[in-house]
């Protein structure tokens, strides 16, 4: 019996291929986003407020903020479904409070529901402090395996 390859997918289902996986997004590089913790119900994910990514208000821009909810959501459906294609459908986000330069924000997501074509995950957006930064609701849709490739 021969075994199957692993694919990139399937390898970052793992803390370490988590690692491995995330800055090979370039986007998520761009950011510095990087694993923070695994939990039995989801990811926590984080990255420093560096001056580039800062709103012209001078604290984190809210973009950010909404992409490590979509990918700390996507890292927990990842790792739920075994690496299986995915995409994101649909984020809400509500910010609470401005993320100053200096610190560091961390999204810990945690899944919701999973089903045979969608996963939702809700997501907490907190400073170094612990202090709640803002919260949101990420939908993914589980792709046809034959189909996305």
């Amino acid at each position: 019996m021969s075994e199957k390859p692993t694919t990139d997918r399937q390898k970052a289902v793992t803390a370490d291929g988590i690692r491995e996986w995330l800055p090979k997004m370039p986007f998520n590089a761009l950011l510095g986003i990087r694993l923070h913790r695994l939990h039995k119900d989801g990811v926590t994910i984080c990255c420093d407020v560096e001056e580039k990514l800062l709103n012209g208000a001078g604290v984190l821009h809210g973009g950010v903020t909404a992409t490590l909810a979509d990918a700390a959501v996507g890292l927990a459906t990842n790792r739920h479904y075994h690496g299986r294609p995915i995409t994101t459908i649909e984020l809400k986000i509500n910010y609470f409070r401005p993320l100053p330069l200096g610190g560091r924000v961390y999204a810990r997501a945690k899944l919701l529901r999973t089903g045979a074509t969608l996963s939702v995950g809700e997501v907490e957006i907190r400073d170094a402090r612990k202090n709640l930064a803002g919260v949101a609701i990420v939908t993914y849709m589980l792709l046809d395996t034959k189909t996305s490739k």
